[in-house]
Parts: C-alpha cells; sequence; structure tokens
C-alpha cells in the first residue's frame, strides 16, 4: 500500500483521500486480463466518488442535501467493495493481502457513513 494503513486520519476527507490513492496504487499492480480491466474502471470510480462525495457533503446547502450525499458516500464505499471482491489478484499473496485491506477500508468506510446518517437524521 502506499500510504499506511495502520495509522487512519480523523480527518474523513483525508481517508477517503487516501482510499482512493490506495485504490490507485494497488491497480497498477494487478493483471490486465480483460475482467480486470473492466473491474478496476468500476472501482476506480467508485472508490474516488466516496471522497468526492464527502467533500460535496460538507459543502452541502442544507441538511437534507447533506444527508444525500453522505447516502452516496455510503453507497459508493459499499460498491468500491463489490469491485474490490471481483478483483482478480492471481492469487498472489502481497496483491491478495492489499485486496483485503482496502476491501476492510471500505467496510469501514461504510459504517462511519452509515454512523453519520444515523446520527444526523
Amino acid at each position: 500500500m502506499t500510504e499506511k494503513q495502520n495509522v487512519k486520519p480523523y480527518d474523513l476527507e483525508e481517508r477517503t483521500f487516501i482510499f482512493a490513492k490506495n485504490v490507485r496504487a494497488f491497480v497498477k499492480k494487478l493483471s490486465k486480463s480483460l475482467s480486470n480491466i473492466e473491474d478496476i474502471k468500476q472501482l476506480v470510480k467508485a472508490s474516488g466518488s466516496v471522497g468526492a462525495n464527502y467533500i460535496e457533503a460538507n459543502e452541502a446547502l442544507g441538511k437534507k442535501d447533506f444527508l444525500l450525499r453522505i447516502k452516496i458516500c455510503r453507497k459508493e464505499a459499499k460498491e468500491s467493495r463489490y469491485w474490490l471482491r471481483l478483483i482478480d489478484t492471481d492469487t498472489i499473496s502481497a496483491l491478495e493481502n492489499d485486496r483485503k485491506e482496502l476491501e476492510n477500508e471500505s467496510t469501514e468506510l461504510m459504517n462511519i457513513f452509515g454512523s453519520i446518517l444515523r446520527k444526523t437524521k
């Protein structure tokens, strides 16, 4: 991984940025099979969208707009996890470990955004 995953920043904008950067570093190492190419495209879009929508949530015009953006963040984190599960690492243990770390981070982000939703309603 590019950034240290053991030290997770409290700043959610920075954490989502690091997640997207780590996804990009990870996909550069993968084999370029037909299925991986398509899954990588989807993963890169979804992982970047998590942070982009969080930035939008922080600039929300009101509570309703904020909640919508946070729901999208949660949805994109969940989608990122889905694409990570589909990625073929060719059973290379280092890549598989990176994939699992990213999958765990996407799950944690989903949980964080879910918690924000529950506390904001």
